[in-house]
């Protein structure tokens, strides 16, 4: 019974420093489509999966594109709809890729989120529902804005200028 105990202790405290509440699933975030969880568990790795549909989150400092510097644009991982340009990041300091404003404003839909005993504004993509992170009102001018978002729910598209000096 001890041992039990110890073991749902320690998970539940892993949960919480990933910044993922066990009762945070997307239904929250339910968008309209054709796939069902067994789809996306499927298709994302099991990192992409807690990130982009159980509203995870990764380390700061290890994710992929926060200190990338590429031109091009980021994509949602899970469905590939083009989210931030390369012209809005920012090295914010905070470990996570920051961008002052999405490529579209529709293309990033924002939601309350009180998890974790704080008030945020949850960041998701407009096509699929997946989680991306959160917005601030912390960020550089012209929008003031900082939308801090997990490496691993983007994907990124070189512009065509780069693909041009890599070949």
């Amino acid at each position: 019974m001890r041992k039990t105990t110890l073991i749902l202790l320690l998970v539940t405290m892993s949960t919480i420093l990933v910044g993922q509440n066990l009762n945070t699933t997307m239904d929250k975030n339910k968008k309209e489509t054709s796939k069902t969880e067994d789809q996306w568990k499927q298709e994302l790795t099991t990192e992409e999966y807690q990130v982009l549909r159980q509203c995870g989150t990764e380390q700061p400092f290890t994710g992929k594109y926060y200190d990338f510097k590429e031109k091009g644009s980021y994509l949602c991982a899970a469905c590939g709809h083009e989210l931030f340009s390369s012209s809005t990041k920012y090295d914010s300091g905070s470990g996570w890729p920051s961008f002052y404003q999405p490529i579209e404003s529709g293309n990033i839909d924002e939601k309350r989120d009180t998890n974790l005993g704080m008030e945020r504004i949850e960041i998701v993509c407009s096509n699929c529902g997946g989680h991306l992170g959160h917005v601030f009102n912390d960020g550089p001018q012209p929008t003031g804005l900082r939308y801090c978002v997990n490496s691993i729910s983007l994907d990124f598209k070189p512009s065509s200028n780069s693909l041009k000096e890599l070949k």
